[in-house]
């Protein structure tokens, strides 16, 4: 081992000594003080060269690079600034040999390309000029003062980007993949499905006034089958882009495996600006969004025309009405009920015994009818003309009977939807938002009429063919008839 190995940098800090610590040569360098270790290995900061070389008293002058020969103007290859001793130092501290010393090897280049300028190795790269250079250009050249930086560490800098962004371009293209693979199928299968669910529903609610609207059925019907093109053109769109997408990344990311397989560390440097374009443009494709234009617009069957005719239709025709019956088991105390089951009455005192059990509420003066239903519309009318208090409506057979709070309270929990009446006001209510309703003059029968396959609550006064309100809803569980009545007495339509 070289006597003057420098333990940290690994190298001889003799003048252009630019073997490895851990190699074997021969060296008869002289004891001499080692320079302040540097800052970073690879990237330094090179000074300029020296105007005149320090004499020994007593000594002869170094010889210049001329005098020294073809070997002597080489050089090391090495800048000066990557160096742990200079020429002068050493000259200084060589003792009393007096002899000229070996001149080390060149750092080692790539490609074996040379400068053209001084016909050394191009084993650094300078970062200003962004090119590879030789430690003659570093030192005194047009890189001199710049930050250069050994030519194999930038390219294996360069090397570890690109498996980086190999690992990236993977990752987008399998989110990618898994998006068609599993989010289309179904997008396109949910918008065939709801088509064909729109088409059931017109073509139901117009078997009632067939006669009337023939030309709003038609019209209707192209709705539905516009907005279903629309929303398979929106798919075949997003397949054919997303398609596009893949094609271009695996394109890059072939490009990029090719060039770092296929290249030298001079061609992967001269090819770097085309590979920061190519990746960059990668970047630019986003990761699939969940779209609305990928589900089908169920409001395109709306219609008022329709709405309006199908409810009078169902709601006037006595053929069209369930035969509803209050259930005696889910009765409040507060409440009477007659021997036919079709009328409540309201008792502020608890003059009617009831024995306890679960379905009964305890608190609100409430009641369920004794039928539930599953799917289809139904209907049914009460009469309200003697009740300035009520609410009517549907609710799911979970809600909760005992106590005074709001679950067991009808239009302040999820699970029940009415429309109620207290002296002049009337609203909708559900799960604790209420909506007034405007009416010109209080309806002496209120009819309720929901949809459970269309997802809709509807009430309708049948004397006026007024619509009172409608709510839509997707039902989860079948619903019961559900009344309840604080002033006087309703009556269910017979």
């Amino acid at each position: 081992m070289c006597e003057r190995a420098s333990p940290r940098a690994g190298l001889c800090v003799s003048l252009g000594c630019a073997r490895r610590a851990g190699s074997l040569h021969l060296c008869r360098h002289l004891p001499l003080q080692p320079r302040p270790p540097l800052s970073s290995p690879h990237l330094r900061q090179v000074p300029p060269a020296p105007s005149s070389s320090r004499v020994r008293p007593g000594a002869a002058p170094a010889p210049s690079c001329r005098e020294r020969g073809p070997m002597a103007q080489e050089g090391t290859g090495l800048p000066p600034g990557a160096e742990l001793g200079s020429r002068s130092q050493a000259g200084a501290a060589g003792g009393s040999a007096g002899r000229a010393e070996p001149e080390p090897e060149p750092a080692a280049g790539l490609g074996g390309e040379s400068c053209p300028e001084h016909g050394l190795e191009l084993g650094w790269f300078c970062a200003a000029h962004r090119r590879p250079v030789c430690g003659q250009c570093a030192r005194l050249g047009g890189c001199r003062g710049h930050r250069v930086t050994a030519l194999e560490a930038k390219a294996a800098d360069l090397r570890n980007k690109i498996v980086d962004q190999c690992e990236k371009l993977q990752l987008q293209s399998a989110a990618i993949t898994k998006y068609m693979a599993e989010v289309l199928p179904g997008k396109n299968q949910s918008a065939l499905s709801a088509a064909s669910w729109a088409r059931e529903v017109v073509i139901q609610r117009l078997i009632f006034v067939r006669n009337v609207c023939e030309n709003e059925e038609q019209r209707l019907l192209e709705k539905v089958h516009t907005e279903e093109e629309r929303t398979h053109q929106s798919i075949l769109t997003q397949r054919a882009h997303w398609t596009e997408s893949l094609q271009k990344l695996a394109a890059l990311r072939t490009y990029l495996v090719d060039t770092i397989t296929n290249l030298d560390d001079h061609g992967l440097v001269h090819a770097e600006q085309e590979i920061f374009e190519r990746t960059e443009a990668a970047e630019g494709i986003l990761k699939p969004q969940e779209s609305e234009k990928l589900n089908f617009n169920q409001k395109c069957v709306q219609s008022p025309l329709l709405h309006q005719l199908w409810a009078s239709a169902v709601l006037s025709c006595a053929t069209g009405l369930e035969e509803v019956h209050v259930d005696e088991k889910t009765i409040s105390p507060l409440l009477a009920l007659s021997e036919d089951k079709k009328t409540l009455a309201f008792s502020p005192k608890k003059t009617k015994p009831y024995p306890d059990c679960p379905e009964r509420f305890d608190h609100w003066p409430n009641a369920l009818g004794t039928k539930a239903f599953h799917k289809g519309t139904h209907a049914w009318r009460i009469h309200v003309d003697k009740s300035c208090a009520y609410k009517l409506g549907i609710s799911y057979g979970s809600l909760q009977r005992k106590g005074p709070g709001n679950a067991a309270r009808l239009g302040y929990n999820p699970f029940s939807w009415v429309f109620s009446r207290y002296d002049k006001e009337f609203r909708f209510s559900h799960n604790s938002r209420h909506q007034a309703v405007e009416l010109v003059k209080c309806p002496a029968q209120v009819g309720v009429l929901v949809d459970l396959d269309g997802g809709e609550v509807l009430f309708y006064d049948p004397t006026a063919c007024v619509i009172l309100h409608s709510h839509r809803e997707a039902f989860t569980a079948p619903i019961y008839p559900v009344f309840a009545v604080a002033d006087q007495s309703i009556s269910l339509v017979q």
